[in-house]
């Protein structure tokens, strides 16, 4: 049986006592924070509407409803970006008590994982998340997912070393992470092209997410020389002239936000293992800021003069 945990929120609602959870569990599962939200919204329809006598468990109906509708809007949500222009990101999330406050958490919200996670069946990802991330036994997914234990057991195991051979090696000290994010801020802001390529593994690759909504690089960029080029070719356009660069918490780990009259236009997430930045990911997709609402402006601004 699927451990209860706390069963009421204020004024008896188990819905709001397991909003974290429900929400944490949609994000992992979609990497989109407005999915997330609309299965939420979903979920709490069919929890208005259930006959309460028969939820012996709040907390397991309540994750199984989540779970099935997640998976259910992943499968077509596949289909779509088949089509979807240029590279395709996960919607980016500031650091937020909803999904990563706890640090054995952090690691399973991070953007790097969240792309590994697009690499497996729905399935094989919800399994994973419920396991890797929320510590769910086999017993208990077997009963969220409606599928034997064993056969659950064999899904965890596949997608466990799926994970681990395609999952990148990073910094695992978040001081270093951010020492080498505040450097590259600060080279960037200079337009210091030898700076940005110190501060780069010779083998980096950078992927930019438009989604066809505004300019963005259709294909990922390979090589320090390249990828330095580029960024500070963005960043000196007219079009960037206003961008405020700051230092941010994206998806758990230190980033970059950026933003146009204090209002969001993009984040930047920084891979980086042995002091060195080995993957860049901009998410530009004014779709896909949902989860960056409300920032406060200040910090680096694009279009000055050496940026």
């Amino acid at each position: 049986m699927i451990h209860a945990g706390s069963e009421r929120g204020p004024g008896g609602e188990p819905f709001g006592a397991h909003r974290r959870l429900l929400f944490g569990t949609a994000y992992r599962l979609l990497g989109s924070v407005a999915d997330a939200e609309d299965v939420l919204q979903d979920a709490w329809l069919a929890w208005q509407g259930a006959d309460r006598a028969t939820v012996r468990n709040p907390r397991a109906y309540l994750v199984r409803t989540v779970t099935n509708l997640a998976l259910n809007r992943l499968t077509s949500a596949r289909v779509t970006r088949e089509t979807y222009v240029g590279p395709w990101l996960p919607e980016p999330l500031l650091a937020s008590p909803d999904v990563a406050d706890e640090a054995e958490l952090a690691d399973t919200v991070s953007m790097a994982l969240l792309v590994v996670l697009e690499t497996l069946t729905p399935v094989e990802r919800a399994v994973f998340v419920l396991r890797e991330a929320f510590a769910f036994s086999h017993a208990e997914i077997a009963e969220i997912l409606g599928r034997p234990e064993p056969t659950v057991r064999q899904i965890a195991h596949r997608a466990r070393r799926h994970v681990a051979d395609r999952r990148p090696r990073h910094d695992a000290d978040p001081a270093r992470h951010q020492e080498v994010t505040a450097r590259f801020l600060t080279a960037c802001a200079g337009g210091d092209l030898n700076a940005v390529m110190e501060l780069l593994a010779p083998d980096v690759v950078a992927w930019s997410d438009g989604g066809g909504k505004v300019t963005a690089a259709r294909r990922p960029l390979y090589g320090a020389d390249h990828v330095a080029r580029w960024v500070l070719g963005v960043l000196a356009k007219p079009v960037s002239a206003g961008v405020v660069l700051e230092p941010a918490v994206i998806n758990a780990e230190p980033g970059l936000l950026l933003t146009l009259g204090g209002r969001p236009v993009g984040t930047v997430s920084l891979e980086v293992a042995d002091g060195l930045v080995r993957h860049l990911r901009f998410q530009l997709n004014p779709d896909k800021l949902r989860g960056v609402q409300g920032a406060v402006p200040g910090g680096v601004r694009g279009g000055e003069p050496g940026a």
